[in-house]
């Protein structure tokens, strides 16, 4: 079996709230149909669904692997994740790269991480 991608379907509490924190964020937004959408940036996609379960949204966790945590970072510092319901850690080091946890607007946890080379 060779694999081309993985996609993940991320849930939304609240579906415009969620588009418009992805789009802040730099994705650009397909609709799919009325309750789903794609989002892209650099070739990078997931689905946004119009579907909610607490458990299951705060328990999400992503890995978003970037080329500079710095600029990923201004990015995410550069929004205002308060109007969101999200928030964000500083940039943290750890043995294995460098980290931002970022909290999106449904208590989805996002991982935005530098590897080391």
């Amino acid at each position: 079996m060779k694999l081309n991608d993985i996609r993940v379907f991320i849930p939304s509490k609240d579906y415009e709230t969620s588009q418009s924190f992805y789009r802040a964020l730099g994705f650009t937004l397909s609709k799919a149909s009325d309750d789903l959408s794609i989002l892209e940036k650099d070739n990078t996609t997931f689905f946004l669904q119009r579907y909610y379960n607490k458990e299951f949204a705060e328990n999400l966790m992503l890995q978003l692997v970037v080329e500079d945590i710095e600029a990923a970072y201004k990015a995410v510092s550069g929004i205002e994740v308060g109007n969101y319901n999200a928030r964000f850690s500083p940039i943290k080091q750890e043995s294995w790269g460098k980290v931002i946890y970022l909290w999106g607007p449904s208590g989805e946890l996002w991982h935005i991480t530098e590897l080391k080379p």
